[in-house]
């Protein structure tokens, strides 16, 4: 039988897919592309916003058109929380959320033999984390490792929690073994994703994130760590310690603020206010003063007025983030926000985007260009109309040329120009 597969949302996301896609393939499957006829459609859903969920559905109604006489599988964080709603969508035969992902083929296997529709979730505030290891990826250079799940924040705006659960570890030495074989397969970088990232380690005795990221420093093999994203309140004085102790650690980290107004933050039941935000970004620019910080925004939220946006964008400045990701307010049913009152306009939530989204350019630009005539190491990924294409330590976009294969190696560039989001370089024969 032939497989496809669709993910949305997060790293998280596309782990568990990959995760997920092994088994199929171990167990004898064809695994094809989404756009090709499939027998089996399998889509990882989100459900981060109401567009996210409404993508969701798009998706998996897609697979109908497709194949009438597919069988679609659908799991993830939208039918953990609307399993109700998915499992009635034309074609979809099997329905999970965010537990059992291991077991979708011996789900599909089931299906086959009694042609019977199965949903099966579990509620998620008491659940150990769901083992997972790969070892290859399919079409990447840097390697995903999930190494947590769940979230205890509960931001007012935030979904996630219900949809994730409780906040779990993967067992270290796990990690530690998958990092070695990572490695060994030949990866040169290592990207550590979770719920929220920072809190590993918090139902485990006596180790937490830094310590992890400490053990992995010494494995031999690859040369860069980097870490999808970790709150600003989990940047302890243990952790920038690590980050300047660290070879491996790369020059970007993503720190959500989601308001630049402490009026606003507290409303969304944020843990902490500017004056923190701004100390620990200051205490990172003193180990690593060209470290790239880029960050989350959420405009829009109930009761943000004109002069609150304006803190924000004040804020955004003053910090001097690298790039940001921008979202209008979405309001989530079973969320505290979604009941509050002063609700803004989507008109004006648009237009505030516009001009988040303006400033973000702006300020990308002007990081960039700063590095304009370096030399600066290029982790290689791939080789498209004659130009190498990989990535900085600090995530900038490089093209060059070169008369050997450069795939999957670090090679030294000199930054020539910045155009449209890219730096076009030159390669150094000292390599």
């Amino acid at each position: 039988m032939k497989v496809a597969f669709y993910t949305l949302g997060c790293k998280v996301n596309i782990y568990e897919t990959e995760n997920v896609e092994k088994e199929f393939k171990n167990r004898g499957y064809e695994i094809v592309s989404f756009d090709e006829l499939a027998d089996v459609y399998v889509i990882n859903t989100c459900s981060v916003t109401n567009t996210s969920d409404q993508k969701s559905r798009k998706i998996i109604r897609s697979c109908k058109k497709k194949n009438k006489d597919a069988i679609i599988i659908a799991m993830g964080c939208y039918t953990q929380i609307k399993y109700e709603e998915a499992s009635k969508i034309d074609g979809v035969k099997i329905v999970i959320g965010n537990k059992y992902k291991n077991e979708v083929v011996d789900l599909l296997e089931e299906y086959l033999k009694t042609k019977k529709s199965i949903v099966k979730i579990k509620k998620l505030n008491r659940e150990k984390f769901e083992d997972m290891k790969i070892s290859n990826f399919e079409n990447h250079t840097r390697a995903f490792i999930k190494v947590q799940d769940g979230c205890n924040n509960f931001c007012s705006y935030c979904i996630i929690p219900y949809t994730r659960g409780n906040i779990r570890s993967k067992n270290k030495d796990d990690v530690i073994n998958e990092v070695k074989e990572l490695a060994k397969n030949g990866y040169k970088e290592i990207v550590l994703t979770g719920i929220d990232t920072g809190h590993y380690g918090l139902d485990i005795k006596d180790y937490d994130f830094s310590d992890l990221l400490n053990d992995l420093e010494k494995i031999d093999g690859f040369e860069r760590i980097r870490i999808s994203s970790v709150e600003i309140t989990d940047l302890n004085d243990k952790f920038l310690q690590t980050l300047k102790n660290s070879k491996k650690i790369v020059d970007h980290i993503h720190i959500p603020l989601q308001s630049g107004c402490d009026k606003i933050l507290k409303l969304m039941n944020r843990k902490y206010d500017l004056e923190f935000f701004f100390k620990k970004i200051n205490e990172i620019r003193s180990i690593r003063k060209d470290m790239a910080i880029t960050t989350d925004v959420i405009v829009g939220f109930p009761g943000e007025t004109d002069e609150d946006f304006n803190d924000t964008v004040n804020t955004i400045k003053k910090v001097g983030f690298t790039e940001l990701h921008v979202f209008p307010y979405s309001k989530r049913e079973g969320t505290k926000a979604a009941t509050m009152s002063n609700q803004v306009d989507g008109l004006v939530k648009k237009d505030r985007v516009r001009k988040l989204i303006s400033l973000s350019n702006e300020l990308k630009e002007t990081y960039y260009k700063k590095f304009l005539g370096n030399k600066m190491e290029v982790l290689v990924e791939q080789n498209i109309d004659g130009y190498f294409i990989g990535h900085l330590s600090n995530y900038g976009k490089v093209k060059f040329v070169s008369d050997v294969r450069e795939e999957n190696k670090i090679v030294d560039v000199k930054l020539l120009k910045y155009e449209n989001d890219v730096f076009y370089g030159e390669k150094l024969q000292n390599n």
